[in-house]
């Protein structure tokens, strides 16, 4: 049976947010979305976590969000981040991204202010009465400090805007609860769930690594949707040592800009608190990314 929000299914791609001497890189944003259209990725994520929102002024917010959806032209679908601890800040910055054309949001669970299931289920429920574009539930305990539980995002599916959940828990069951009682599109928020979370019902990825090799990543959604499962496991297999260094070296978006400006796509700059990987960990990260076959800059 297709879900909700099928349009989502495939290469979602979390974009980081370029800078240069500390100020944003618009020449630089276009270039990357350039890239991610050439490789046929459906669906570009700017200013969520890989794109450094939490550092991000709220104009620099706004100005990503609005440059990403002119400079993607109707190629690739725009699912911006417009997540707040904050209800009125997210349903402002969410009314923002469908002003401005966005195809739909993606919306961080409540951080740092612990709500009840209550609370995020009203959350939510203002947000997606507030727009009319779909609302991508967004759920990684990790960063927020609280579960989404798979009760309160079946509730939320009763909700006509609620079309999509990006599942960062880490949990297949969790991920099974809501695959069988609601018809929600989910996308795994780990690129190594991908194949798993994929196999159970999920329909694709919202990617990090995706930013350097998104034509790999593509291939890897492709073959589970064709059920080429030894080609999935093929390229699950070759995806995983890149992956877990990009994610697990320091905290996102550390190692993605580092590898970014070793393979010269970006400065590589990131804002405080933030800091570069020590050196140890760049040599690490310089021979996983030329062990792949990528060409790593001097």
């Amino acid at each position: 049976m297709p879900t909700r929000a099928e349009k989502f299914a495939g290469l979602s791609v979390a974009l980081v947010t370029p800078f240069r001497d500390g100020k944003l890189d618009s020449a630089r944003l276009e270039e990357q979305i350039d890239f991610q259209a050439a490789a046929g990725t459906t669906c570009i994520c700017p200013v969520g976590t890989t794109g450094e929102s939490p550092t991000l002024t709220h104009n620099e917010h706004e100005r990503v969000i609005a440059e990403s959806i002119a400079a993607s032209a109707g190629r690739l679908l725009v699912m911006p981040g417009t997540g707040s601890n904050s209800t009125a800040e997210a349903v402002r910055l969410t009314k923002f991204a469908a002003k401005a054309g966005a195809d739909a949001a993606l919306v961080v669970g409540p951080y740092y202010n612990r709500p009840t299931q209550e609370g995020i289920y009203q959350h939510f429920k203002a947000l997606a009465e507030a727009v009319d574009i779909p609302i991508c539930v967004y759920n990684i305990p990790t960063r927020t400090g609280r579960n989404i539980e798979p009760e309160t995002i079946i509730r939320l599916a009763e909700l006509p805007g609620i079309a999509m959940v990006k599942e960062a828990t880490g949990s297949l069951d969790q991920a099974s609860q809501i695959l069988s009682s609601t018809n929600l599109t989910v996308l795994s928020g780990d690129d190594s769930m991908t194949l798993p979370l994929m196999a159970i019902g999920g329909r694709g990825v919202i990617s990090v690594v995706g930013n350097i090799v998104p034509g790999d990543m593509k291939a890897l959604c492709d073959a589970i949707d064709a059920g080429d499962l030894p080609h999935a496991r093929t390229l699950h297999h070759r995806l995983f040592a890149l992956g877990r260094d990009l994610l697990g070296l320091a905290s996102n978006p550390i190692p993605i800009k580092a590898a970014m400006a070793m393979l010269g796509r970006d400065t590589g700059e990131i804002r405080l608190p933030l800091v570069p990987l020590d050196p140890p960990l760049a040599d690490k990260l310089r021979a996983v990314l030329a062990a792949y076959g990528l060409s790593v800059k001097a």
